[in-house]
């Protein structure tokens, strides 16, 4: 992300949302790992820091992220931000031609952009909350022009197989107490995920993972 080498860590799962989620010990271990370790230089987080690094991947880039946005070679392609991707927020907005979506003012079910607009997709745990993810895939399938990449992380328990929370009691992303909307955690996705990308029409599906299973991110190209 930044180029920073010091990292420290900090839990951030809570009883509540272990339990909700019937976590085994080695998946807290690796959740909080995902969500609690992080550069004390930029703040960033082992999901952004993965998301980064796929980016960069994606661009073929040696750089750090922080430097790569404002590099000539970022200034050609057109980026779409969906939600606060963490921290990546910070630096993806420097991107020359950026636009930014935010729920509820645009929903990904129904983005209100033309076919074939964007060359980079970008979104960080996101497609938990949304009631159809194939149609919200297929929604980032078509506003990205022909050879153009979506990348992004959403949470993985990767010994399981997806499904969803309808029905359930409702869970919250975020922090204790946190009843948004917004928040309420449609799907739990396993190591299946993969097909819901698949079915959206994205041929070349590349997974990135580092410290793995903690962080693991999709870079998908139509």
């Amino acid at each position: 992300m930044c180029g920073g080498e010091e990292f420290d860590y900090r839990e951030v799962l809570w009883g509540e949302l272990i339990h909700e989620w019937d976590l085994a010990p080695g998946e807290v271990e690796y959740i909080n790992t995902q969500q609690g370790l992080y550069c004390k230089l930029c703040n960033s987080n082992l999901r952004s820091m993965t998301l980064a690094k796929s980016i960069l991947i994606a661009r073929k880039s040696k750089k750090t992220l922080a430097s790569y946005v404002r590099s000539y070679g970022s200034k050609k392609i057109k980026v779409l931000e969906v939600n606060e991707a963490g921290n990546l927020h910070y630096y993806l907005k420097q991107f020359s031609r950026y636009t930014f979506a935010e729920y509820p003012e645009v929903d990904l079910h129904q983005l209100p952009y033309q076919d074939s607009t964007f060359d980079l997709v970008l979104h960080s745990y996101t497609l938990e909350h949304v009631e159809q993810p194939e149609l919200a895939l297929k929604e980032i399938h078509r506003v990205l022009k022909k050879g153009a990449r979506t990348i992004f992380t959403t949470p993985i328990i990767v010994d399981r197989v997806t499904k969803s929370r309808k029905g359930m009691q409702s869970s919250f992303h975020g922090s204790r107490g946190i009843t948004d909307t917004g928040m309420l955690v449609t799907y739990e996705y396993g190591s299946d995920f993969w097909k819901y990308i698949a079915d959206a029409g994205f041929e070349d599906i590349q997974i990135i993972t580092e410290l793995y299973p903690a962080g693991i991110a999709f870079i998908c190209k139509k």
